[in-house]
């Protein structure tokens, strides 16, 4: 059976005005080609939530629209239609979507009630106990990561938006999650872009090389750049 087709993930529209912070600064050594890091002082009160973020950003997608011409709401009315939409399966698009008054977007609402959402979104547990985390301490093949490539680039063309995990086990230099909307082939690449948590700002870009079959992603504030390994997570799509 053919679920319902959500709507198509928009950048601009979809994403947290807030960052998922971070615990740590990070500084690339282009004289060793290592990142060094300390901790942030202070500590960030909002940190290690990316995979909360991605969930909830999915779940509104899914479930709700904002309407801009309905008068702004209390805070108790928001925090009730948070709920109903985070009691929903962030794995597939609903018929019935939960009305948000007041505001146009996600990044309108998140910009506003910022404090309200992260209070409701779930606490940093919920990036660590995830089914899902298993799967990052076997090894990944080339061709996992092909088909995963392959797969993700069906579901964007059917407006579906993966949220993966990126990984580089056994090392912990990174274990992130992120939503791709978008993807763009060319000479043997898959452009994939992607609303990155971390840097709400703009989109981030994660590659896929063919001949390779590896991914990619360039270098930022918390990450060296260079390859990674890839899964899909809360997935539940026919297409």
């Amino acid at each position: 059976m053919r679920q319902k087709t959500p709507r198509r993930f928009e950048f601009a529209r979809d994403t947290f005005a807030f960052a998922n912070e971070l615990l740590w600064e990070y500084q690339f050594d282009a004289a060793t080609g290592k990142m060094n890091f300390r901790k942030r002082v202070p500590k960030p009160d909002y940190a290690l939530r990316c995979f909360v973020l991605t969930r909830v950003a999915r779940q509104f997608l899914y479930h709700s629209r904002f309407d801009a011409e309905q008068k702004i709401a209390d805070d108790k009315t928001y925090r009730d239609l948070i709920r109903k939409v985070l009691s929903r399966d962030p794995r597939k698009p609903s018929e019935d979507l939960i009305v948000i008054p007041g505001f146009a977007s996600l990044r309108d609402f998140s910009g506003a009630r910022e404090k309200l959402l992260k209070a409701e979104c779930g606490g940093a547990w919920r990036s660590y106990c995830l089914r899902s985390h298993w799967r990052m301490i076997f090894p990944i093949s080339r061709k996992h990561q092909n088909r995963t490539a392959e797969e993700m680039l069906a579901e964007i063309k059917n407006n579906f938006s993966p949220i993966v995990h990126l990984i580089n086990f056994p090392s912990l230099n990174i274990n992130h999650g992120m939503i791709l909307f978008d993807a763009v082939e060319s000479d043997g690449e898959i452009h994939f872009s992607a609303y990155d948590p971390n840097l709400p700002a703009q989109p981030a870009q994660l590659v896929f090389n063919r001949a390779t079959q590896r991914f990619s992603l360039p270098a930022n504030t918390y990450w060296a750049g260079g390859e990674l390994g890839v899964i899909e997570i809360f997935k539940k799509w026919i297409l």
